[in-house]
């Protein structure tokens, strides 16, 4: 996980769709049984604005803004299955979005404007990681260890978090769809 250095007050945030339980708990294990360091300190998600850097005044228009996305959006059901990689490009394992993944498309390109418009680093793929960063074998072993992976929820609301200086994520928002 690349987390842009912050100067002086400035906040680093970042906004994602929480995975519910029981399937958090499971996607959790598998990360810290391959040996993820942030297994402990990254929930499971569905990234919709990767680690970003604001200045302090800027929580409020943020706010503003992912409110009105959460307004113009409608609930609906994603459905995890699977694994996949973004290997060799990133050393990255990941549970596939196999049902729900335009809304999250959707979703990502309403909350990546106004205040948090910006150029990512790779194009959008929704999906859920579950290894990064860590030896090939390790990379390997969650692929196969979760290869069978199912799960179906429904997604009412995304989340804003904000990332301590201690390199935990914390719930700062939630933002319900309502449109």
């Amino acid at each position: 996980m690349r987390i842009h250095a912050r100067e002086g007050d400035q906040v680093r945030i970042g906004v994602s769709i929480p995975i519910p339980e029981p399937y958090t708990s499971s996607l959790s294990r598998a990360r810290i049984e391959v040996g993820d360091p942030l297994a402990h300190s990254v929930p499971p998600h569905i990234t919709l604005l990767p680690p970003t850097v604001i200045a302090p005044g800027g929580l409020e228009p943020v706010h503003q803004h992912l409110k009105a996305v959460a307004e113009r959006h409608t609930p609906f059901v994603v459905e995890l299955r699977g694994t996949a990689t973004f290997r060799p490009v990133s050393p990255v394992v990941y549970v596939r979005v196999a049902v729900g993944a335009q809304f999250c498309e959707e979703l990502q390109e309403s909350v990546n404007a106004g205040p948090l418009a910006q150029e990512t680093r790779f194009p959008y793929h929704p999906h859920v990681t579950i290894a990064h960063e860590i030896p090939e074998c390790g990379l390997d072993a969650a692929a196969e260890v979760m290869g069978g992976f199912e799960a179906i929820f429904p997604v009412a609301h995304f989340s804003l978090y904000e990332y301590g200086d201690d390199g935990v994520w914390r719930d700062e928002g939630t933002f319900t769809l309502t449109s």
